[in-house]
């Protein structure tokens, strides 16, 4: 059987950076040449990024990207690199591209994978499943591909597939046993969801049974927007063994030497597989010389526990929008409390202390307790700390104006989002708001005040996990010997928004451990009332969460953007409308 050394590049490329998303083509080709490899893949539309949403209706987008993918070709082979084959991702299209339904039938925009060799591009697949769920949005964009194309490496037929193609029964995989391959390799943009690593390794077992070959399965990592992609790279034998994983979270290169079936006589070019998807045939090679060196075998990850997965997707999702958005620096309102303290401190973990801006709020009503929680979280992490008191400027309100009650605590939420925002204007800072998603469910915010902000890195979390978090973050620092950031009294304090004397959380919502179980069924299982009292929740509590969670949508559509972390995150996700008189609750 020949041997295959495969490389595959989990590398985190920028939405519309053509040129250092080929530079990272190119950086990593030369790490797998290095490397010995005689195949390196590269994740879905690597060239452009992904997703690129409406970017795909500019024709000079398109353009730009398939000049982009001839350059790349000519400059690996400029580099010495031409004889590596190497699969890419990009955008392509067949016509010009226009907006979904008025573009010819069969001719559109495709999200496409390459394959290149000798400063040319040899073959191409279309992706032929085009997820419509969730976050994805790619019947919009995409037109689906209608062939299967295999390439002949070394002796071995090497199919070609995009992310979606693997999670669908039949298609590409079952054309791929049709054909006679023996190494599908998938190309991806798979988002991060807690617990899908879980999921994608029984998948990939799945698709290697199907098309009874061995699956390569590359992913890139980053965030883009909401998004965070954590790779978890794996290949999986065709008789579901799991040969190799490489890491959440990080850029990794996958070598491993792989034993695959000589490739034989089978359906020939032109042929209708499954699915009615025709073969597409190239050949790079008819043989190839046994790789050098020791045999590469690269080793398998083991899954980490939940709240480290969620922490390392958080930091990288906030570092990301950060960095490729060019912000210097960011800036957040210090409570005390323990959503405040959990953002500073994943803010310094993801771009270090002195890119951080951590401002006490103080009015009338904050404890003694909680300015020097602020403080302490300030001292353990290195942070840039300031004090700004706000209530000279409410009292200056309050003698204007004739306010009361909740309208009076509103209005210190908001001096305090006045005060970030001229921080903001002044230095460059981009603001973080620190609003968890049970409070964003149930609209416990105020808009222009707590609610301010640029990105929001908890948005999608429970405030349920927020304490667990907290937890592990500072156990974790513990098991490194370091100082854990988050103060141990901001954790163990009862919540409280500090607007008022006494004030707690409790007041108006049900306990978090009674309210989160409500939501999550509610939000992210999309359960009814009926299925929540079913669940085993009080009827009366249940109707009022829902009536909050219902009467908030306009607040949830001006909310900041935020990492997405569970399978229902608010905005890209969950979409309802602000005006609607469908009520589950009674």
């Amino acid at each position: 059987m020949p041997t295959l050394r495969i490389a595959l590049s989990q590398v985190n490329p920028t939405v519309g950076d053509l040129v250092g998303n080929a530079h990272l083509v190119r950086a990593w080709t030369r790490r797998a040449a290095d490397a010995g490899a005689q195949l390196v893949a590269f994740p879905e539309m690597m060239l452009t990024g992904y997703p690129v949403e409406d970017l795909v209706f500019r024709r000079s987008f398109v353009a730009a990207s398939r000049a982009a993918l001839s350059r790349l070709a000519e400059d690996l082979a400029a580099d010495g690199l031409g004889e590596l084959p190497v699969i890419v991702g990009y955008l392509d299209a067949d016509g010009p591209p226009q907006v979904s339904g008025d573009a010819e039938p069969g001719r559109g925009a495709r999200n496409a994978a390459a394959l290149l060799h000798r400063g040319a591009v040899v073959a191409t697949y279309f992706k032929h499943h085009l997820p419509n769920y969730g976050v994805f949005d790619e019947d919009r964009y995409f037109v689906p591909g209608d062939m299967l194309t295999v390439v002949r490496i070394g002796g071995v037929d090497v199919a070609l597939t995009i992310c979606e193609d693997l999670w669908q029964a039949g298609g590409p995989f079952a054309a791929a046993r049709e054909a006679g391959v023996g190494l599908v390799v998938n190309i991806n943009g798979s988002p991060y969801e807690l617990n899908k690593d879980d999921i994608r390794l029984p998948l990939v077992r799945r698709r290697a049974a199907e098309a009874g070959a061995t699956i390569a399965y590359v992913n890139m990592i980053g965030g883009q927007d909401e998004l965070v992609f954590e790779g978890d790279s794996m290949i999986v034998s065709a008789d579901g063994e799991l040969l190799a994983r490489a890491p959440q979270f990080a850029e990794h290169l996958l070598v491993h030497d792989l034993e695959l079936p000589t490739a034989g006589e089978s359906v020939g070019a032109g042929d209708r597989v499954a699915d009615g998807l025709r073969v597409i045939r190239a050949t790079v090679s008819g043989s190839l010389p046994a790789p050098a060196g020791p045999r590469a075998v690269d080793g398998t990850i083991e899954p980490v526990a939940d709240e480290a997965e969620v922490w390392h997707a958080l930091v990288l999702g906030l570092r990301d929008y950060v960095n490729k958005n060019r912000f210097p620096s960011v800036v957040l309102g210090l409570s005390g409390g323990i959503d405040s303290s959990v953002v500073g401190a994943l803010a310094v973990d993801a771009l270090g202390p002195e890119r951080v801006v951590g401002v006490s709020l103080p009015s009338q009503h904050s404890s003694e307790h909680s300015r020097e929680d602020a403080a302490e979280l300030a001292k353990r992490t290195g942070l840039d700390y300031r004090i700004e008191p706000i209530q000279p400027m409410v009292d200056t309100f309050l003698a204007n104006m004739s306010l009361s009650g909740v309208t009076v605590e509103n209005l210190q939420a908001r001096v305090r989002g006045v005060i970030l925002m001229a921080l903001s204007n002044q230095e460059g800072h981009l603001v973080l708001t620190t609003g968890n998603k049970s409070e964003l469910a149930v609209g416990y915010s105020t808009l222009y005040g707590d609610s301010v902000g640029g990105f929001n890195p908890v948005k999608d979390v429970w405030k349920t996990l927020i304490w667990r978090l907290a937890k592990w973050r500072n156990a974790d620092a513990v098991r490194r010997g370091e100082t854990p950031p988050i103060p141990e009294s901001s954790i163990g304090k009862p919540p409280s928004a500090e607007l008022s004397p006494g004030q707690l959380d409790s007041d108006t919502l049900p306990d978090y451990d009674v309210l989160d179980p409500i939501l999550i069924g509610y939000v992210d299982g999309d359960l009814g009332r009926d299925g929540l009292v079913e669940a085993g929740h009080d009827p009366a509590v249940v109707d009022k969460v829902l009536r909050m969670v219902d009467t908030a949508e306009y607040k949830r559509r001006q909310s900041a953007p935020g990492t997405k972390i569970s399978m229902k995150a608010f905005g890209r996700d969950r979409r309802l409308p602000v005006t609607n008189r469908w009520r589950e609750h009674g």
